[in-house]
């Protein structure tokens, strides 16, 4: 197997990764949502690279031990500390109380990753379970002289944490009070961040604390959670780009002022969707669902497929146009599985070979996906060509990380007479020649054997006639 090579945002660099625990496991943690609306595509971009990730790590034989938080109390309308509360205002919104919200936006953003074949997470944790985690954490702080109490609520101290600013690169003392971040009348430096929030007697959601009722900091939750169920040093910490210069810089912070170790070995971020040249987002009322892309006649596993046409670190630019041209490329790639002779299902091509070591030399090159899937669609080419069809077990095993159902649309179609599969699959290799006069006859000639094909977002279809 390749050596996986990871671009690691803490240093700049692409490096050689291997998981640091002698018993070989990958300890990963992704941020998971604020279920306060609908995910929108541009969030699910994040969590396709996320599962692109951890299947490419298990494909190259590392077990992953993976984790992903729910957040549910503590994110600001802000991703610093101002404005309102998320999961508060939804509440307000919706006429539910936070816990009802919490629980139907879980659901639905657990549906979307079902929908995307997003292998589930090992453990799913909210932050509202783990309150004394982070009162605990809180303290060690304390203790350590990094948290100050004031009126508003107990904040971390960046001036007193030297590392401060070592993710995003920031340069606090060339900055004034206000230049990026608004000033707070309790904190002592614009960059501290709350770790509890209090004398919010209206908030809807609070607990005791040796400071107070009042309900937790949205950062602080992560790295409670992270720390309780992977350790205090873990290998993969991953979120969206925008997570950079606030939220994981103080996740370290806090999390590496508690223990005095490093927190996470290798940081990843994925890049925007963007519609135009703005990123999709909620605040902006720019953004697309899932369901909405469903109900508009689109595949999910198109959008997945879609998401693979540019690397993970770079802007991808969304239009249905785009996402059409994906559905149509994973409706021939279905075809080409689901017709396959039942004597390729076993044993493979000579050619099979290079093409599985440039898929996995392209995965192990920083997860390179639009590189990984020219290689599939080279495999599948090459078979066309030569008329050689032993390509089914490769396509099996590239499809463990690009995740594209090729062994079930597989299992859809075997109830297919072998004659009429060799006669669709001959009309298919007319129909990617352009020969439609050719195509037309043999839907003539498979219609005059009992079966007729219609094309469907889920690929081709066919029924008795």
């Amino acid at each position: 197997m390749p050596q996986l090579r990871l671009y690691n945002t803490l240093t700049r660099q692409t490096e050689p990764f291997a998981p640091a625990a002698p018993d070989g496991v990958v300890r990963y943690y992704a941020c998971g949502p604020t279920v306060y609306y609908d995910a929108h595509l541009g969030n699910l971009r994040t969590y396709v690279f996320t599962d692109v990730l951890r299947r490419t790590l298990q494909l190259l034989g590392h077990p992953v031990r993976f984790v992903m938080n729910i957040t549910d109390v503590g994110h600001m309308t802000t991703d610093q500390d101002e404005g309102e509360d998320k999961m508060a205002l939804a509440a307000a919104r919706e006429r539910q109380s936070p816990d009802e919200i919490a629980t139907h936006y879980t659901g639905l953003f657990l549906q979307d990753l079902d929908r995307l074949n997003i292998l589930g997470a090992d453990t799913l944790c909210k932050a509202t379970d783990h309150i004394p985690d982070m009162l605990s954490l809180i303290q060690k702080l304390e203790l350590r002289g990094l948290a100050y109490v004031r009126p508003s609520g107990v904040y971390f101290d960046t001036a007193a944490f030297p590392g401060y600013g070592k993710l995003a690169r920031l340069k606090l003392d060339a900055q004034e009070a206000g230049a990026r971040i608004e000033p707070h009348p309790d904190k002592k430096n614009p960059h501290d961040f709350a770790l509890w929030k209090l004398a919010q007697p209206n908030h809807l959601m609070q607990w005791d604390s040796p400071w107070g009722r009042g309900y937790p900091g949205w950062h602080i939750e992560c790295s409670a959670m992270a720390m309780k169920y992977l350790g205090e040093t873990f290998d993969l910490h991953s979120g969206g780009v925008d997570h950079i210069p606030i939220h994981h810089e103080n996740e370290i912070a806090q999390s590496e002022g508690a223990t005095g170790k490093p927190f996470a070995r290798f940081w990843l971020h994925a890049a925007f969707l963007q519609l135009d040249a703005a990123k999709m987002s909620k605040s902006s009322g720019s953004f697309l669902t899932l369901t909405q892309a469903m109900g508009k006649g689109f595949h999910p596993l198109a959008y997945r497929l879609f998401c693979f046409s540019a690397k993970y670190r770079m802007p991808l630019t969304f239009s249905e146009q785009a996402l059409r041209a994906a559905q149509k490329t994973l409706q021939a790639l279905w075809n080409d599985v689901r017709f396959l002779p039942e004597a390729a299902l076993a044993g493979e091509e000579p050619f099979c070979a290079g093409y599985r070591q440039r898929f996995l030399e392209a995965l192990a090159d920083d997860l390179n996906l639009p590189k990984a899937v020219a290689e599939l669609h080279g495999l599948v080419s090459e078979a066309h060509r030569t008329k050689s069809y032993r390509v089914y077990t490769t396509l099996l095993e590239m499809d463990r990380v690009l995740g594209l159902d090729l062994g079930k649309v597989r299992e859809q179609g075997k109830d297919l007479p072998e004659s009429v599969r060799e006669l669709v699959r001959t009309r298919e290799e007319a129909r990617r020649a352009k020969d439609f006069a050719r195509s037309d006859a043999l839907r003539d000639e498979i219609a005059k054997a009992g079966y007729l094909l219609e094309d469907t977002p889920e690929g081709m279809r066919w029924r008795k006639a």
